[in-house]
């Protein structure tokens, strides 16, 4: 019975974690805030899930199998985060800024 609710409660916070992201995914100005925004959904949001789903199998092979997937979870999307958000600012993506302040070298 705990279990089972221990289960539902990580399972709904995951889902309205994850809708909160989607729509700050619309809402958010630029492409470094929105990075920022799916990268914090996708791992945060996914673990509550995942623990989620560990309470509900019990503990069984699945349990270690949604460990796995959390752990790899873990380790790779803050790097693809990371990634995607390097390589924008390498191509010349210019984060937008709020008033009064400046890029360095922008001096008119």
């Amino acid at each position: 019975m705990v279990a089972e609710v221990l289960s539902w409660a990580f399972i709904v916070a995951g889902s309205v974690f994850v809708l909160i992201g989607g729509i700050g995914l619309i809402r958010l100005p630029d492409f470094y805030t929105r990075i920022h925004a799916a990268g914090i959904t996708d791992t945060m949001g996914a673990w509550l899930i995942l623990i989620g789903l560990m309470f509900s199998a019990g503990w069984t092979l699945i349990t270690v199998k949604l460990f796995m997937l959390l752990f790899f979870l873990a380790a790779t999307s803050p790097l693809a985060s990371h990634a995607l958000a390097k390589a924008a600012f390498l191509r010349g993506l210019e984060p937008m800024l709020g008033r009064g302040l400046e890029i360095e070298g922008d001096h008119d």
